[in-house]
Protein backbone atom coordinates (compact mmCIF):
# COMPACT_ATOMS: atom_id res chain seq x y z
CA UNK A 1 0.00 0.00 0.00
CA UNK A 2 1.86 3.04 -1.30
CA UNK A 3 0.31 5.60 1.06
CA UNK A 4 0.50 3.60 4.29
CA UNK A 5 3.68 5.24 5.57
CA UNK A 6 2.87 8.76 4.37
CA UNK A 7 3.40 11.48 6.99
CA UNK A 8 1.59 14.83 6.84
CA UNK A 9 3.77 16.35 9.60
CA UNK A 10 2.91 19.88 10.74
CA UNK A 11 1.64 21.24 7.41
CA UNK A 12 -1.68 21.65 5.63
CA UNK A 13 -1.87 18.56 3.43
CA UNK A 14 -3.92 18.73 0.23
CA UNK A 15 -4.97 15.06 0.30
CA UNK A 16 -5.14 14.14 3.99
CA UNK A 17 -6.90 15.72 6.95
CA UNK A 18 -4.94 16.97 9.94
CA UNK A 19 -2.68 14.30 11.38
CA UNK A 20 -3.12 12.14 8.29
CA UNK A 21 -6.07 10.30 9.85
CA UNK A 22 -8.41 10.57 6.87
CA UNK A 23 -8.57 11.33 3.16
CA UNK A 24 -10.33 14.55 2.11
CA UNK A 25 -13.59 13.60 0.31
CA UNK A 26 -12.60 15.06 -3.08
CA UNK A 27 -9.40 12.95 -3.04
CA UNK A 28 -11.06 9.62 -2.22
CA UNK A 29 -10.98 8.23 -5.78
CA UNK A 30 -7.33 9.22 -6.21
CA UNK A 31 -6.31 7.70 -2.87
CA UNK A 32 -8.15 4.45 -3.62
CA UNK A 33 -6.42 4.15 -7.01
CA UNK A 34 -2.99 4.80 -5.52
CA UNK A 35 -3.60 2.21 -2.80
CA UNK A 36 -4.32 -0.36 -5.50
CA UNK A 37 -0.89 0.14 -7.07
CA UNK A 38 2.39 -1.44 -6.06
CA UNK A 39 5.63 0.51 -6.34
CA UNK A 40 6.69 -1.36 -9.48
CA UNK A 41 3.54 -0.47 -11.39
CA UNK A 42 3.74 3.16 -10.28
CA UNK A 43 7.36 3.32 -11.41
CA UNK A 44 6.46 1.86 -14.81
CA UNK A 45 3.75 4.46 -15.31
CA UNK A 46 6.14 7.26 -14.29
CA UNK A 47 8.82 5.98 -16.66
CA UNK A 48 6.31 5.82 -19.54
CA UNK A 49 5.32 9.46 -18.93
CA UNK A 50 8.97 10.57 -18.70
CA UNK A 51 9.74 8.85 -22.02
CA UNK A 52 6.70 10.47 -23.64
CA UNK A 53 7.85 13.88 -22.42
CA UNK A 54 11.34 13.20 -23.77
CA UNK A 55 10.03 12.18 -27.19
CA UNK A 56 7.61 15.09 -27.27
CA UNK A 57 10.31 17.60 -26.34
CA UNK A 58 8.45 18.72 -23.19
CA UNK A 59 11.44 20.58 -21.84
CA UNK A 60 12.60 23.79 -20.25
CA UNK A 61 15.96 25.54 -20.25
CA UNK A 62 18.19 26.23 -17.25
CA UNK A 63 20.76 28.95 -17.82
CA UNK A 64 24.27 28.94 -16.30
CA UNK A 65 24.12 25.28 -15.34
CA UNK A 66 26.98 22.83 -15.83
CA UNK A 67 24.61 19.87 -16.26
CA UNK A 68 23.35 21.13 -19.60
CA UNK A 69 20.60 23.57 -20.47
CA UNK A 70 17.77 21.43 -21.85
CA UNK A 71 15.82 19.36 -19.30
CA UNK A 72 12.63 17.32 -19.25
CA UNK A 73 10.08 19.16 -17.16
CA UNK A 74 9.72 16.96 -14.02
CA UNK A 75 6.18 15.67 -13.65
CA UNK A 76 4.59 13.86 -10.72
CA UNK A 77 1.77 11.44 -11.46
CA UNK A 78 -0.42 12.23 -8.44
CA UNK A 79 -2.91 14.95 -9.44
CA UNK A 80 -3.85 17.87 -7.26
CA UNK A 81 -7.64 17.88 -6.82
CA UNK A 82 -9.80 20.96 -6.13
CA UNK A 83 -13.52 20.65 -5.40
CA UNK A 84 -15.91 22.86 -7.35
CA UNK A 85 -17.01 24.93 -4.33
CA UNK A 86 -13.39 25.81 -3.60
CA UNK A 87 -12.72 26.60 -7.24
CA UNK A 88 -15.69 28.96 -7.53
CA UNK A 89 -14.18 31.20 -4.89
CA UNK A 90 -10.76 31.08 -6.54
CA UNK A 91 -12.32 31.95 -9.91
CA UNK A 92 -14.24 34.93 -8.50
CA UNK A 93 -11.13 36.19 -6.74
CA UNK A 94 -9.01 35.97 -9.89
CA UNK A 95 -11.63 37.73 -12.03
CA UNK A 96 -11.87 40.48 -9.39
CA UNK A 97 -8.10 40.87 -9.36
CA UNK A 98 -7.51 41.08 -13.12
CA UNK A 99 -10.46 43.48 -13.49
CA UNK A 100 -9.00 45.85 -10.90
CA UNK A 101 -5.47 45.61 -12.29
CA UNK A 102 -6.70 46.37 -15.79
CA UNK A 103 -8.52 49.49 -14.51
CA UNK A 104 -5.35 50.44 -12.63
CA UNK A 105 -3.22 50.19 -15.78
CA UNK A 106 -5.69 52.30 -17.77
CA UNK A 107 -5.70 54.90 -15.02
CA UNK A 108 -1.94 55.25 -14.58
CA UNK A 109 -1.47 55.64 -18.35
CA UNK A 110 -4.22 58.28 -18.53
CA UNK A 111 -5.58 60.40 -15.66
CA UNK A 112 -3.53 58.86 -12.81
CA UNK A 113 -6.40 59.45 -10.37
CA UNK A 114 -5.13 56.79 -7.99
CA UNK A 115 -1.87 58.75 -7.65
CA UNK A 116 -3.59 62.11 -7.31
CA UNK A 117 -5.79 60.67 -4.56
CA UNK A 118 -2.63 59.42 -2.80
CA UNK A 119 -3.84 55.83 -2.62
CA UNK A 120 -0.38 54.92 -3.94
CA UNK A 121 2.53 57.34 -3.48
CA UNK A 122 3.37 58.53 -7.03
CA UNK A 123 7.10 57.75 -6.80
CA UNK A 124 6.36 54.03 -6.58
CA UNK A 125 4.72 54.11 -10.02
CA UNK A 126 6.63 56.87 -11.82
CA UNK A 127 9.94 55.35 -10.70
CA UNK A 128 8.97 51.74 -11.45
CA UNK A 129 11.26 49.84 -13.79
CA UNK A 130 8.43 48.82 -16.12
CA UNK A 131 6.42 52.05 -16.17
CA UNK A 132 6.48 53.19 -19.82
CA UNK A 133 6.11 56.96 -20.08
CA UNK A 134 6.03 56.56 -23.86
CA UNK A 135 2.49 55.16 -23.55
CA UNK A 136 0.88 57.92 -21.50
CA UNK A 137 -2.44 58.77 -23.16
CA UNK A 138 -2.33 55.78 -25.52
CA UNK A 139 -5.60 53.87 -25.86
CA UNK A 140 -4.97 50.15 -26.17
CA UNK A 141 -7.42 48.08 -28.26
CA UNK A 142 -10.70 47.40 -26.39
CA UNK A 143 -9.09 49.04 -23.30
CA UNK A 144 -7.62 45.64 -22.35
CA UNK A 145 -4.01 45.71 -21.14
CA UNK A 146 -3.66 42.19 -19.71
CA UNK A 147 -4.96 39.52 -22.06
CA UNK A 148 -3.15 36.59 -20.44
CA UNK A 149 -2.43 36.44 -16.71
CA UNK A 150 -0.91 33.76 -14.50
CA UNK A 151 -1.51 34.50 -10.81
CA UNK A 152 0.44 32.41 -8.31
CA UNK A 153 -1.58 31.12 -5.35
CA UNK A 154 -0.40 29.37 -2.21
CA UNK A 155 -2.17 27.91 0.83
CA UNK A 156 -1.06 28.64 4.37
CA UNK A 157 -1.00 26.36 7.40
CA UNK A 158 -4.78 26.69 7.79
CA UNK A 159 -5.51 25.97 4.12
CA UNK A 160 -6.37 29.57 3.20
CA UNK A 161 -5.61 30.60 -0.38
CA UNK A 162 -3.31 33.63 -0.68
CA UNK A 163 -1.97 35.45 -3.75
CA UNK A 164 1.80 35.21 -3.88
CA UNK A 165 2.28 37.28 -7.03
CA UNK A 166 0.72 38.31 -10.34
CA UNK A 167 2.36 37.60 -13.69
CA UNK A 168 1.03 40.14 -16.16
CA UNK A 169 3.72 40.39 -18.81
CA UNK A 170 4.51 37.04 -20.42
CA UNK A 171 3.22 34.38 -18.01
CA UNK A 172 4.54 30.93 -18.83
CA UNK A 173 3.53 27.35 -18.07
CA UNK A 174 0.20 26.89 -19.86
CA UNK A 175 1.76 24.34 -22.22
CA UNK A 176 2.81 22.20 -19.26
CA UNK A 177 -0.73 22.42 -17.89
CA UNK A 178 -1.99 20.93 -21.18
CA UNK A 179 0.76 18.32 -21.48
CA UNK A 180 0.27 17.24 -17.86
CA UNK A 181 -3.42 16.65 -18.49
CA UNK A 182 -2.68 14.54 -21.57
CA UNK A 183 -0.14 12.50 -19.57
CA UNK A 184 -2.57 11.84 -16.70
CA UNK A 185 -5.29 10.74 -19.10
CA UNK A 186 -2.90 8.15 -20.55
CA UNK A 187 -1.57 6.97 -17.18
CA UNK A 188 -4.92 6.68 -15.35
CA UNK A 189 -7.71 6.71 -17.99
CA UNK A 190 -10.36 5.05 -15.80
CA UNK A 191 -9.60 7.23 -12.78
CA UNK A 192 -9.76 10.40 -14.89
CA UNK A 193 -13.03 9.41 -16.51
CA UNK A 194 -14.70 8.43 -13.23
CA UNK A 195 -13.52 11.52 -11.35
CA UNK A 196 -15.49 13.85 -13.68
CA UNK A 197 -12.76 16.45 -14.09
CA UNK A 198 -13.41 19.78 -15.79
CA UNK A 199 -11.45 20.00 -19.08
CA UNK A 200 -8.58 22.36 -19.86
CA UNK A 201 -8.20 21.30 -23.49
CA UNK A 202 -9.84 24.40 -24.98
CA UNK A 203 -7.24 26.81 -23.51
CA UNK A 204 -5.50 27.33 -26.88
CA UNK A 205 -8.77 27.93 -28.71
CA UNK A 206 -9.87 30.40 -26.03
CA UNK A 207 -6.51 32.19 -26.23
CA UNK A 208 -6.81 32.51 -30.00
CA UNK A 209 -10.31 34.03 -29.60
CA UNK A 210 -8.88 36.59 -27.17
CA UNK A 211 -6.13 37.53 -29.62
CA UNK A 212 -8.60 37.87 -32.49
CA UNK A 213 -10.96 39.95 -30.32
CA UNK A 214 -8.33 42.64 -29.69
CA UNK A 215 -7.34 43.01 -33.34
CA UNK A 216 -7.15 46.58 -34.72
CA UNK A 217 -10.64 48.08 -35.22
CA UNK A 218 -9.75 49.12 -38.78
CA UNK A 219 -9.97 45.48 -39.88
CA UNK A 220 -13.74 45.43 -39.53
CA UNK A 221 -15.02 41.90 -40.18
CA UNK A 222 -11.80 40.71 -41.87
CA UNK A 223 -10.20 37.71 -40.16
CA UNK A 224 -7.05 39.02 -38.42
CA UNK A 225 -3.63 37.49 -39.00
CA UNK A 226 -2.20 36.47 -35.61
CA UNK A 227 1.38 35.42 -34.89
CA UNK A 228 3.33 34.37 -31.80
CA UNK A 229 6.61 36.23 -31.41
CA UNK A 230 9.43 34.38 -29.61
CA UNK A 231 12.99 35.44 -28.72
CA UNK A 232 14.13 32.19 -30.36
CA UNK A 233 15.06 28.57 -29.74
CA UNK A 234 17.47 29.38 -26.90
CA UNK A 235 14.78 30.97 -24.73
CA UNK A 236 13.85 28.96 -21.62
CA UNK A 237 10.19 28.80 -22.67
CA UNK A 238 10.69 28.04 -26.37
CA UNK A 239 8.97 24.66 -26.08
CA UNK A 240 5.88 26.49 -24.85
CA UNK A 241 6.05 29.10 -27.60
CA UNK A 242 6.17 26.44 -30.33
CA UNK A 243 3.51 24.32 -28.59
CA UNK A 244 0.98 27.15 -28.22
CA UNK A 245 1.54 28.42 -31.77
CA UNK A 246 0.92 24.91 -33.07
CA UNK A 247 -2.18 24.45 -30.89
CA UNK A 248 -3.62 27.78 -32.05
CA UNK A 249 -2.70 27.15 -35.69
CA UNK A 250 -0.76 30.40 -36.02
CA UNK A 251 2.79 31.10 -37.23
CA UNK A 252 5.65 31.38 -34.73
CA UNK A 253 8.05 34.18 -35.65
CA UNK A 254 11.20 35.87 -34.43
CA UNK A 255 11.92 39.57 -34.76
CA UNK A 256 13.93 38.99 -37.93
CA UNK A 257 10.83 37.47 -39.57
CA UNK A 258 8.91 40.75 -39.22
CA UNK A 259 9.36 44.10 -40.89
CA UNK A 260 7.54 47.44 -40.61
CA UNK A 261 6.53 49.36 -43.73
CA UNK A 262 4.48 52.59 -43.50
CA UNK A 263 3.53 51.85 -39.88
CA UNK A 264 2.26 48.37 -40.78
CA UNK A 265 3.82 45.11 -39.62
CA UNK A 266 4.50 42.39 -42.17
CA UNK A 267 5.76 38.84 -41.95
CA UNK A 268 8.37 37.69 -44.41
CA UNK A 269 7.30 34.53 -46.24
CA UNK A 270 8.44 32.68 -49.33
CA UNK A 271 5.46 34.25 -51.12
CA UNK A 272 6.34 37.78 -50.08
CA UNK A 273 5.21 40.07 -47.27
CA UNK A 274 2.03 39.12 -45.39
CA UNK A 275 0.36 41.71 -43.10
CA UNK A 276 0.29 40.95 -39.34
CA UNK A 277 -2.60 42.26 -37.23
CA UNK A 278 -2.03 40.77 -33.77
CA UNK A 279 1.20 39.72 -32.07
CA UNK A 280 1.12 37.42 -29.04
CA UNK A 281 4.53 38.48 -27.87
CA UNK A 282 6.59 36.28 -25.56
CA UNK A 283 9.35 38.86 -25.32
CA UNK A 284 9.82 41.64 -22.76
CA UNK A 285 9.14 45.31 -23.53
CA UNK A 286 12.83 46.20 -23.45
CA UNK A 287 13.62 44.04 -26.48
CA UNK A 288 10.56 44.72 -28.66
CA UNK A 289 11.78 47.71 -30.65
CA UNK A 290 15.41 48.91 -30.70
CA UNK A 291 14.33 52.37 -31.92
CA UNK A 292 12.34 52.99 -28.71
CA UNK A 293 13.72 50.76 -25.95
CA UNK A 294 17.09 48.99 -25.91
CA UNK A 295 19.05 49.99 -29.03
CA UNK A 296 21.26 46.89 -28.70
CA UNK A 297 18.32 44.48 -28.99
CA UNK A 298 18.60 42.06 -31.89
CA UNK A 299 15.35 40.32 -30.93
CA UNK A 300 12.88 43.07 -31.75
CA UNK A 301 11.45 44.83 -34.78
CA UNK A 302 12.44 48.42 -35.64
CA UNK A 303 9.28 50.50 -35.98
CA UNK A 304 7.01 48.05 -34.11
CA UNK A 305 6.06 50.60 -31.44
CA UNK A 306 5.20 53.18 -34.10
CA UNK A 307 2.91 50.63 -35.80
CA UNK A 308 1.34 49.83 -32.42
CA UNK A 309 0.77 53.49 -31.56
CA UNK A 310 -0.70 54.03 -35.04
CA UNK A 311 -3.37 51.41 -34.31
CA UNK A 312 -2.24 49.07 -37.09
CA UNK A 313 -1.19 46.13 -34.92
CA UNK A 314 -2.27 44.83 -31.51
CA UNK A 315 0.05 43.38 -28.88
CA UNK A 316 -0.81 40.88 -26.19
CA UNK A 317 0.00 41.61 -23.50
CA UNK A 318 0.15 45.38 -23.97
CA UNK A 319 3.40 47.31 -23.47
CA UNK A 320 3.70 48.70 -19.95
CA UNK A 321 1.79 45.99 -18.07
CA UNK A 322 4.93 45.11 -16.10
CA UNK A 323 4.37 48.03 -13.74
CA UNK A 324 1.39 46.14 -12.31
CA UNK A 325 3.34 42.99 -11.47
CA UNK A 326 6.17 44.86 -9.82
CA UNK A 327 6.39 43.22 -6.38
CA UNK A 328 6.21 46.63 -4.71
CA UNK A 329 2.96 47.41 -6.54
CA UNK A 330 1.71 43.96 -5.40
CA UNK A 331 1.68 45.41 -1.87
CA UNK A 332 -0.98 47.91 -3.00
CA UNK A 333 -3.29 45.52 -4.90
CA UNK A 334 -5.81 45.21 -2.03
CA UNK A 335 -6.08 49.03 -2.07
CA UNK A 336 -6.34 48.96 -5.88
CA UNK A 337 -9.28 46.53 -5.68
CA UNK A 338 -10.99 48.68 -3.05
CA UNK A 339 -10.36 51.91 -5.02
CA UNK A 340 -11.66 50.79 -8.42
CA UNK A 341 -14.28 48.19 -7.47
CA UNK A 342 -15.33 49.23 -3.96
CA UNK A 343 -14.81 45.64 -2.81
CA UNK A 344 -12.64 43.78 -0.36
CA UNK A 345 -10.21 41.30 -1.95
CA UNK A 346 -11.67 37.81 -2.25
CA UNK A 347 -8.14 36.39 -2.36
CA UNK A 348 -5.87 38.21 0.11
CA UNK A 349 -2.19 39.05 -0.33
CA UNK A 350 0.60 37.66 1.79
CA UNK A 351 1.53 40.22 4.48
CA UNK A 352 4.32 42.29 2.94
CA UNK A 353 6.91 44.85 4.10
CA UNK A 354 8.34 47.56 1.82
CA UNK A 355 12.05 48.21 2.23
CA UNK A 356 11.56 51.76 0.91
CA UNK A 357 9.39 52.65 3.92
CA UNK A 358 11.70 53.63 6.84
CA UNK A 359 9.76 51.74 9.51
CA UNK A 360 9.45 48.60 7.38
CA UNK A 361 13.10 48.85 6.34
CA UNK A 362 14.23 48.91 9.96
CA UNK A 363 12.16 45.82 10.70
CA UNK A 364 13.50 44.01 7.61
CA UNK A 365 17.15 44.76 8.39
CA UNK A 366 16.74 43.60 11.99
CA UNK A 367 15.07 40.35 10.91
CA UNK A 368 16.79 39.35 7.66
CA UNK A 369 17.48 35.89 9.03
CA UNK A 370 13.76 35.30 9.62
CA UNK A 371 12.22 36.76 6.43
CA UNK A 372 11.89 36.01 2.74
CA UNK A 373 13.24 38.99 0.79
CA UNK A 374 12.44 39.44 -2.91
CA UNK A 375 13.69 41.77 -5.63
CA UNK A 376 10.86 43.82 -7.10
CA UNK A 377 11.25 42.69 -10.71
CA UNK A 378 12.98 39.32 -10.67
CA UNK A 379 11.22 36.07 -11.60
CA UNK A 380 11.84 32.33 -11.64
CA UNK A 381 12.98 32.19 -8.01
CA UNK A 382 15.97 34.45 -8.70
CA UNK A 383 16.85 37.56 -6.69
CA UNK A 384 15.41 36.05 -3.52
CA UNK A 385 16.73 35.56 0.02
CA UNK A 386 15.24 32.71 2.06
CA UNK A 387 16.39 34.12 5.40
CA UNK A 388 15.93 31.09 7.69
CA UNK A 389 17.92 28.89 5.29
CA UNK A 390 20.49 31.46 4.09
CA UNK A 391 24.16 31.70 4.97
CA UNK A 392 25.58 34.70 6.83
CA UNK A 393 27.27 35.80 3.61
CA UNK A 394 23.97 35.77 1.67
CA UNK A 395 22.22 37.72 4.43
CA UNK A 396 24.94 40.38 4.53
CA UNK A 397 24.93 40.64 0.75
CA UNK A 398 21.19 41.35 0.77
CA UNK A 399 21.62 43.83 3.60
CA UNK A 400 24.01 45.85 1.42
CA UNK A 401 21.66 45.63 -1.59
CA UNK A 402 18.66 46.80 0.45
CA UNK A 403 20.58 49.76 1.86
CA UNK A 404 21.82 50.70 -1.61
CA UNK A 405 18.42 50.43 -3.33
CA UNK A 406 15.51 49.99 -0.89
CA UNK A 407 12.85 50.60 -3.61
CA UNK A 408 13.87 47.31 -5.19
CA UNK A 409 12.98 45.01 -2.28
CA UNK A 410 10.03 43.65 -0.35
CA UNK A 411 9.97 41.14 2.50
CA UNK A 412 7.48 38.61 3.79
CA UNK A 413 7.31 36.14 6.65
CA UNK A 414 7.98 32.58 5.41
CA UNK A 415 4.73 30.74 4.81
CA UNK A 416 4.47 26.99 5.32
CA UNK A 417 3.10 26.20 1.86
CA UNK A 418 0.63 23.35 1.72
CA UNK A 419 2.07 19.95 0.87
CA UNK A 420 0.98 17.17 -1.43
CA UNK A 421 1.86 13.47 -1.69
CA UNK A 422 4.64 13.24 -4.27
CA UNK A 423 6.58 10.22 -5.48
CA UNK A 424 10.21 10.40 -4.33
CA UNK A 425 12.91 7.95 -5.37
CA UNK A 426 14.95 6.61 -2.46
CA UNK A 427 17.72 4.07 -1.95
CA UNK A 428 15.08 1.48 -1.03
CA UNK A 429 13.08 2.05 -4.20
CA UNK A 430 10.83 5.02 -3.57
CA UNK A 431 7.62 6.10 -1.89
CA UNK A 432 5.28 9.02 -1.28
CA UNK A 433 6.47 11.99 0.72
CA UNK A 434 4.98 15.43 1.28
CA UNK A 435 6.33 18.19 -0.95
CA UNK A 436 5.34 21.87 -1.00
CA UNK A 437 3.13 23.09 -3.85
CA UNK A 438 1.68 26.28 -5.29
CA UNK A 439 -0.88 26.87 -8.05
CA UNK A 440 -0.76 29.05 -11.16
CA UNK A 441 -4.22 29.38 -12.77
CA UNK A 442 -4.46 31.08 -16.17
CA UNK A 443 -6.87 33.96 -16.76
CA UNK A 444 -7.81 35.12 -20.26
CA UNK A 445 -9.31 38.56 -20.83
CA UNK A 446 -11.07 39.10 -24.15
CA UNK A 447 -14.75 39.65 -24.85
CA UNK A 448 -15.22 38.18 -21.36
CA UNK A 449 -12.88 37.01 -18.60
CA UNK A 450 -12.38 33.26 -18.33
CA UNK A 451 -10.31 31.23 -15.87
CA UNK A 452 -9.16 27.83 -17.11
CA UNK A 453 -10.43 25.29 -14.53
CA UNK A 454 -7.17 24.02 -13.08
CA UNK A 455 -3.85 25.56 -13.99
CA UNK A 456 -0.30 24.50 -13.26
CA UNK A 457 0.45 23.04 -9.85
CA UNK A 458 4.17 23.44 -9.23
CA UNK A 459 5.92 21.24 -6.70
CA UNK A 460 9.21 21.71 -4.85
CA UNK A 461 10.85 18.32 -5.41
CA UNK A 462 13.68 18.92 -2.95
CA UNK A 463 12.83 17.85 0.57
CA UNK A 464 11.94 20.86 2.73
CA UNK A 465 12.28 23.35 -0.14
CA UNK A 466 9.68 26.10 -0.57
CA UNK A 467 10.93 27.11 -4.04
CA UNK A 468 8.77 25.51 -6.72
CA UNK A 469 10.23 27.14 -9.86
CA UNK A 470 11.49 24.72 -12.51
CA UNK A 471 14.71 26.74 -12.77
CA UNK A 472 15.29 26.01 -9.07
CA UNK A 473 14.66 22.25 -9.18
CA UNK A 474 10.85 22.21 -9.12
CA UNK A 475 8.40 20.06 -11.04
CA UNK A 476 4.67 20.01 -11.66
CA UNK A 477 1.40 18.09 -11.28
CA UNK A 478 -1.85 17.96 -13.18
CA UNK A 479 -4.57 20.02 -11.49
CA UNK A 480 -8.10 18.59 -11.41
CA UNK A 481 -11.10 20.80 -10.78
CA UNK A 482 -14.09 18.55 -10.21
CA UNK A 483 -17.59 19.15 -11.56
CA UNK A 484 -20.00 20.47 -8.96
CA UNK A 485 -21.76 17.16 -8.29
CA UNK A 486 -18.61 15.01 -8.22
Amino acid sequence: MLLNNYQTEDFFDEMFTEGGHGVRPHYQRVADRLQSLDSGEHRRKQTAVDLAFMRGGVTFTVYNDDQGTERIFPFDLVPRVIPDTEWQRIEKGLIQRITALNLFLHDIYHDQKILKDRIIPPHYILGAKHFRREFMGFNVPKDIYVHVCGTDLIRDRDGNYLVLEDNLRCPSGASYMLENRAALKRAFPDLYRNARVQPVDNYAADLRKVLQYVSPPSLGSVQPNVVLMTPGVFNSAYFEHAFLARQMGIPIVEGRDLVVRDARVYMRTTSGLVPVDVIYRRIDDDFLDPTVFRPDSLLGVPGLVHAYRSGNVSLANSIGTGVADDKVVYYFVPKIIKYYLGEEPILPNVDTFLASEPQDRGFILENLGKLVVKSANEAGGYGMLMGPWASKEEIESFREQILANPRNFIAQHPISLSRHPTWCNTETGGGFEGRHVDLRPYILYGEKITVTPGGLTRVALRKGSLVVNSSQGGGSKDTWVLHGDS
